[in-house]
């Protein structure tokens, strides 16, 4: 078995290194990530200029693009040969709720679901006090595979992963959950160049609004890992009805 491994927070981030270790005693693993830290770059793509690809070490590379560049070239064309999986994460760092909008390490699994492979983005939910158990992820996607290979789930689904940042024996278990959803984010921060001039920095995201029972938020912060299953038609169909009458009421 062939797995693509990639991420946005770059080819020489931890948890991408963990991932590659723990899913090498299950096939064989490729990373093929950005550059650099690619965080929030969502599903975008460099059409503009293009692309360079680097060979790091055997069988590790890196684009100096976006994580969906990433996972493109791999699956359409860059290799000869073709994978049977996608693996995004671990990235340092919580995607929950409406982080996945964002999140670069999603994209990298939406992108693997849009060109018909198997996919899944897994997170490891730390903090600034927390203990960065990136092995504890790491071991949770091994699983997942193996759960995978041998009972797979239909091929649209993609699954966001979250895991709480604790030693793997700490873990409680998994549950299936919806995506919660903050607050508006924080206000933009405004600062000063050498030169004297504003710039502003994007401010951090808001607190949880909906971390009820059932949602992701509340799988982590019970001891769980959050597997909530995506699914790429965003259209929203209950709603088709009430927008065709509105659409009638439009007279030139």
């Amino acid at each position: 078995m062939k797995i693509l491994v990639s991420n946005d927070d770059g080819y020489r981030a931890q948890g991408i290194r963990c991932l590659k270790e723990a899913l090498s005693e299950l096939g064989e693993v490729t990373i093929i990530a950005p550059d650099r830290n690619r965080s929030g770059a969502s599903n975008s793509l460099t059409l503009e200029v293009p692309l360079r690809v680097f060979e790091a070490e055997p069988k590790v590379y890196y684009v100096v693009g976006t994580p969906t560049d990433c996972v493109h070239l791999a699956i359409s064309g860059l290799f000869d040969f073709e994978y049977d999986m996608v693996v995004s994460g671990v990235n340092d760092g919580p995607n929950l709720g409406d982080d996945v909008l964002y999140s670069g390490t999603v994209a990298a699994a939406v992108e693997g679901r849009f060109l018909g492979l198997p996919t899944f983005a897994i997170s490891l939910c730390t903090e600034a006090t927390s203990g960065r158990h990136f092995a504890t992820g790491a071991r949770v996607a091994a699983t997942l595979v193996r759960r995978l290979l041998a009972s797979p789930l239909e091929r649209a689904l993609i699954l966001n992963v979250n895991v709480p940042d604790v030693p793997y024996g700490e873990l409680k278990g998994y549950r299936t959950t919806r995506l919660g959803f903050r607050h508006r984010s924080e206000h933009v921060v405004p600062a000063r160049d050498p030169r004297g001039r504003t710039v502003y920095w994007i401010g951090p995201a808001g607190p949880q609004q909906d971390a009820g029972p059932g949602t992701d938020f509340d799988a982590v912060a019970g001891g769980y890992v959050s597997v909530t299953p995506l699914h790429i038609d965003l259209t929203r169909h209950a709603a088709l009805d009430v927008v065709s009458s509105w659409l009638d009421g439009i007279h030139d």
